[in-house]
């Protein structure tokens, strides 16, 4: 029998909203955060991103901090988006319950550290922004906006799949009596140093992006952060809490095919989702909608597509990416999107592919390029990061009395 995981509360902060219900109306209203770069300090404008639009100063206000202290952009965002977070499932110091955070970043405090590099090498003026840097100093600066004391607390960093991974290792701890409680995602905010890496793999687009369209052209980076609020079963009888949905199951998987693509094949994609389905039980027609990973570029959106074929065969589930809304947030990308693509099923609706107009000559199936009205209780989201390392992960609605 298998041990029930519920999600009692979200919280999160893109290009297109500060909070739930900013992000849930800009994709209702079709509104994309991809245009010029404005906050990021870039030579390359040709490039549009997703960014918050917010300065980092603006951030502190927001939060109440001091701006003259240390803060990143990955940990300001991270803040947000676990007050809300924590407040959506009524978390406080009071909460008994134990209690994990588990944070998803590749960038870490690379914003600042990257600025302040050769003042390093030269003097010690800048020193406490290069202590930033790292990814775990980073989740324990956003694990200050909670008063209480966690009782684990750790950073996942495999690159585009982190966030879905701070997911499967939140559930795991709740299964395993580790914890009542995970509260699990991601962080990642722009930088001139990662910005600047997929530049050199041509992989940027200087339009927006089309995932899943045959003309695409490559990724649009974006940023942002959120966290998802997992939750055991007696954690939610003790706390009367009513949960928002149920973490049916999960799989991570790696191809290691390369450094940065996909075996053309799509073995690691394949195996998570089959794994996935398998974890909770499920056959392939019982899922409604698929949040696929579809990031645009050329190796992605083929070698996933044809991962969902292999598993789905000809009876393809209504499938989109809504990294054409928000951008491509990297490390923050599986807990962003499995917000987003949990209130669409709360709201009864499939959100759209923006940007597709021309079929994939391989592919059995086109994604929705409308937000579909629809009533479903089941979807999976995707997210394959560098190195083929790969996760999948299945959302209901409650399906439990």
């Amino acid at each position: 029998m298998s041990i029930p995981i519920y999600v009692t509360g979200l919280g999160i902060i893109t290009g297109i909203g500060n909070g739930k219900s900013e992000n849930l109306q800009s994709i209702i209203d079709y509104k994309s955060a991809v245009n010029k770069i404005e906050i990021l300090k870039s030579k390359h404008s040709e490039f549009p991103v997703s960014e918050i639009h917010l300065t980092n100063n603006e951030m502190c206000e927001f939060l109440g901090l001091n701006p003259e202290e240390v803060h990143t952009r990955t940990c300001l965002m991270g803040r947000i988006a676990l007050r809300e977070a924590l407040q959506d499932a009524n978390i406080s110091s009071e909460t008994k319950e134990k209690i994990a955070f588990i944070s998803g970043t590749t960038v870490g405090g690379m914003d600042q550290s990257e600025q302040f590099y050769f003042d390093f090498l030269e003097n010690d003026l800048k020193n406490n922004y290069i202590k930033a840097h790292d990814c775990g100093t980073t989740t324990e600066m956003i694990a200050k906006e909670f008063a209480g004391d966690f009782e684990i607390m750790t950073t996942i960093s495999t690159a585009c799949s982190s966030a879905l991974n701070s997911i499967i290792l939140g559930a795991n701890l709740i299964k395993t009596g580790k914890v009542d409680i995970a509260i699990v995602g991601g962080s990642e905010s722009l930088s001139k140093f990662h910005f600047n890496g997929f530049n050199t793999l041509m992989i940027l687009d200087k339009e927006q992006c089309r995932p899943f369209d045959k003309n695409r052209a490559g990724l649009n980076l974006g940023e942002g952060a959120a966290y998802v609020v997992l939750e055991s079963k007696e954690a939610i009888k003790r706390r009367k809490i009513k949960p928002l949905c149920q973490l049916l199951g999960y799989a991570n998987t790696c191809d290691a095919f390369h450094q940065t693509a996909t075996s053309p094949e799509g073995i690691g994609a394949t195996l998570a989702m089959r794994k996935a389905l398998e974890n909770s039980n499920l056959q392939p027609e019982d899922i409604d909608y698929i949040n696929a990973h579809g990031t645009g570029t050329e190796n992605n959106d083929l070698t996933e597509g044809t991962a969902i074929m292999k598993v789905f065969g000809e009876n393809i589930p209504n499938i989109s990416s809504i990294k054409s809304f928000i951008g491509h947030t990297t490390s923050a990308a599986g807990s962003i999107e499995t917000v987003i693509s949990i209130l669409a099923m709360i709201n009864n609706f499939i959100p759209a592919n923006l940007n597709f107009s021309t079929k994939i000559d391989e592919f059995n199936f086109i994604p929705n390029d409308k937000n579909i009205k629809k009533n479903y209780n089941i979807f999976i989201t995707n997210s394959f990061g560098f190195g083929g390392n790969d996760s999948s992960c299945v959302f209901s609605k409650i399906i439990e009395k």
